[in-house]
């Protein structure tokens, strides 16, 4: 809804768009960003409001979407930032900082974890048990981890939570089975396989994970996310991430 709301409401083509916010007074400029955001999406999750680098906006992370809001509510911007001095692009790090501290909180019990002895690096990827090349990354999991490479796996239906009538989706249903299973790691990598999970429930994160998704704008399956909190991309080999991680992604 987000999405589609920037579509409809900002000037299309451009790698920087300007829009305009309704006037309104509020006691201080993050009250005013986030009153400001919340009259054009009354539903907007927001999660996050900082100053920003550049001078007289905030930065806010709302329903999986990185925007610039001004201190005064008129003005927002929606694309990437760039430091043409430093040659950097400020809305990654603005994402990197953002997606480090929510996966921070993840406790280590909600992942399923594939890793080696004494790892060098450590990966979150958010997975489907269905999704083809999720499960091809998989397949390379021993690679992975004689590469030195710890990946940490979460809980990331591609179907969603529910569908439109409410019912929760088959992948969701796969999912909760696997995380729910007596082991975890026999019975996830069984179903990357192909083989369908026995039928159990518990309490469990998948749907927090799905929705901490959402938050972290992951949009598909696999989705790599560094130590540092850079997306490292999808579908990728042991050499090619091992490569981006040596290089900073």
């Amino acid at each position: 809804m987000f999405k589609k709301w920037l579509l409809a409401l900002c000037v299309g083509g451009l790698t920087l768009n300007a829009c305009a916010a309704p006037d309104g007074a509020a006691a201080g400029p993050e009250a005013t960003v986030r009153k400001a955001l919340l009259s054009l999406v009354p539903n907007a999750e927001i999660n996050s409001i900082r100053p920003a680098p550049m001078q007289g906006f905030y930065q806010v992370i709302a329903s999986g979407h990185l925007v610039y809001v001004s201190t005064d509510g008129k003005y927002m911007l929606n694309g990437d930032l760039i430091d043409l001095a430093k040659k950097k692009n400020i809305t990654d790090d603005g994402w990197s900082d953002y997606r480090k501290a929510e996966l921070a909180k993840v406790p280590a019990a909600d992942r399923i974890v594939f890793a080696p002895a004494n790892p060098r690096y450590r990966v979150t990827v958010f997975t489907d048990v269905n999704c083809a090349y999720c499960r091809q990354l998989h397949s390379h999991i021993d690679d992975f981890n004689k590469a030195g490479i710890a990946v940490e796996y979460v809980a990331w239906p591609r179907e969603g939570v529910t569908n439109e009538a409410g019912k929760t989706t088959p992948t969701y249903n796969e999912m909760v089975a696997v995380w729910c299973a007596s082991d975890r790691k026999a019975a996830f990598t069984a179903a990357k396989q192909g083989k369908t999970p026995k039928s159990t429930n518990c309490p469990n994160p998948v749907k927090d994970e799905f929705d901490l998704g959402v938050k972290l704008g992951v949009t598909g399956t696999p989705t790599i996310i560094g130590e540092d909190g850079s997306m490292l991309g999808g579908y990728v080999t042991p050499d090619e991430l091992l490569r981006a991680l040596k290089t900073g992604g």
